[in-house]
């Protein structure tokens, strides 16, 4: 009888010793689920060889869901993806938005996303605008390139977190050739910056 207390004995023990590394293991480990509003929206803009032009998406039709996992000792995963129409794009000026949709190849890939993947460090929610970068998959017209952004993230008085990405993309990585008009005197430069605001809140 003694014996199988002292077994019942050590074996709670180590219950309870598991329990408490794996919860110390993980207690600094922060997970954040973000919902993007649909007042999120995307704009890119580029140059042809006479003006400049700006097309935006204004607007996200799907609330899609970010999530954020990790410490500040550990690599920080921000996991999710947004999912943009390739017709919601308006150039302001109808002959170009058609000429973007069609080089954007809209039939064939109606749909773009952007894929987050990871961020430099764990964010500080502040009202202040905090620089922080990491990396994301754009696909367009089907084709998926990786590149790190430049990220600016803030949260407002009405606990709105706002995440703005930054980075300059080339029509050529997603085997895109940039539009033309009038018989190619007017021709559009390879490079567009792209600029995406999304607005969302904390699950």
């Amino acid at each position: 009888m003694q014996f199988k207390n002292s077994l019942s004995g050590i074996l709670l023990l180590l219950t309870i010793s598991g329990f408490t590394l794996k919860t110390n293991k993980g207690m600094n480990a922060v997970i954040k689920r973000w919902v993007v509003s649909q007042t999120s929206n995307l704009s890119v803009n580029g140059s042809t060889n006479v003006n400049k032009f700006t097309c935006v998406i204004p607007s996200c039709p799907l609330q899609d869901t970010l999530t954020v996992t990790g410490s500040a000792e550990q690599a920080v995963v921000l996991s999710g993806r947004i999912k943009l129409p390739v017709s919601s794009f308006d150039c302001h000026i109808s002959p170009m938005t058609r000429q973007l949709r069609e080089t954007l190849k809209e039939k064939q890939f109606p749909v773009l996303y952007i894929r987050f993947l990871s961020l430099s460090r764990l964010p500080v929610m502040t009202a202040a605008p905090a620089e922080i970068t990491g990396l994301v998959d754009i696909e367009i017209a089907g084709i998926s390139k990786r590149f790190e952004v430049a990220y600016q993230l803030s949260q407002d008085a009405q606990q709105i977190v706002h995440l703005r990405g930054t980075r300059v993309v080339n029509f050529s990585d997603f085997n895109l050739i940039p539009p033309t008009k009038l018989g190619g005197m007017i021709k559009t430069r390879d490079a567009l910056s792209v600029d995406f605001q999304l607005n969302m809140k904390e699950l």
